[in-house]
């Protein structure tokens, strides 16, 4: 166990402890508030690292800018004439990011279909655990981006036909790998402590845990030591000073949003159709990070 997952699961267990003297309320606000800083941070440095893997190639700073604004402006135009496309892509890339994410150290089948099937299938089991535990609050969500209603046994089917192929694939990995093999318990903890999370804390602040603590951290330090060489206090201060421009235009784009439409019922999906839409260029920048990590292990 890594001491970043070590510290995931006692942090984890923290804000489960902080759940019983939170109302719902505060949750929320105190789930949002991690999502705004540690979440954003760790996707506002793209740029950064588009440089970096571009290396000597003469893609400019603007060019490469102006390619970022226009792949997020398509996805905000996307989630306002096709809806419910934008939701079906964000969830298949986020899931995909998510699984990738967790399991890119441990380079299991590695450049092969299958490992990134199986990236792909973790990331989707993690969110549908969470919609399981959550229905109601993910359905309405749904149902204001994208005007299609949900059925809870929908998600419930999902989740089931989603988790026999992942044990599917679990048993083939262990076969397959010594790497699965030796951290096949450890996996399963995981996912218990996922479980545990998803059920005990309401739908925001569980998320901001998984997404905080499992995903954006790890994220970050998987960041700096691509573009550093190394994880340390001076390299992550770094990485804050190049992320903060990025990350306050984020954030004051989230503001005027919530100033324009407060008081719209549609506030909530427009204020996660435009996380969407900042999260898909982030997914493939860091696939194309991983990948270069990949080669130079090889």
């Amino acid at each position: 166990m890594t001491k970043i997952s070590t510290l995931s699961i006692l942090a984890s267990f923290l804000g489960l402890w902080l759940t019983s003297f939170m109302k719902n309320e505060t949750q929320i606000i105190v789930g949002f508030i991690l999502i705004f800083s540690f979440g954003i941070v760790h996707g506002a440095n793209d740029l950064l690292l588009i440089k970096k893997i571009n290396g000597e190639k003469s893609t400019t700073y603007w060019t490469t800018l102006i390619n970022y604004v226009a792949i997020v402006l398509t996805i905000i135009i996307l989630f306002s004439y096709i809806p419910w496309l934008a939701m079906f892509l964000f969830i298949i890339i986020s899931s995909y990011h998510f699984g990738e994410q967790h399991w890119e150290k441990q380079n299991i089948l590695k450049g092969k279909i299958l490992a990134k099937l199986f990236y792909f299938i973790y990331g989707l089991f993690i969110l549908l655990l969470l919609f399981r535990f959550h229905e109601k609050e993910v359905i309405k969500i749904v149902e204001g981006i994208t005007q299609i209603t949900l059925s809870q046994k929908s998600i419930s089917l999902s989740l089931n036909g989603t988790g026999i192929i992942l044990i599917v694939l679990f048993i083939y990995n262990y076969y397959t790998s010594k790497i699965v093999q030796e951290t096949i318990f450890l996996e399963l903890l995981y996912l218990l402590v996922f479980t545990v999370i998803f059920k005990v804390g309401s739908l925001i602040w569980a998320f901001s845990i998984y997404f905080i603590l499992w995903h954006s951290i790890p994220s970050l330090s998987s960041q700096i030591l691509f573009l550093y060489g190394e994880v340390s206090l001076m390299n992550i201060k770094a990485y804050l000073k190049s992320a903060f421009i990025y990350w306050l235009i984020s954030i004051i784009g989230i503001v005027i949003l919530y100033f324009l439409l407060r008081e719209y019922k549609i506030f909530d999906a427009i204020f996660f159709s435009f996380l969407a839409a900042i999260t898909f260029p982030h997914v493939f920048v860091i696939e194309k990070m991983f990948n270069i990590k990949n080669k130079k292990a090889e």
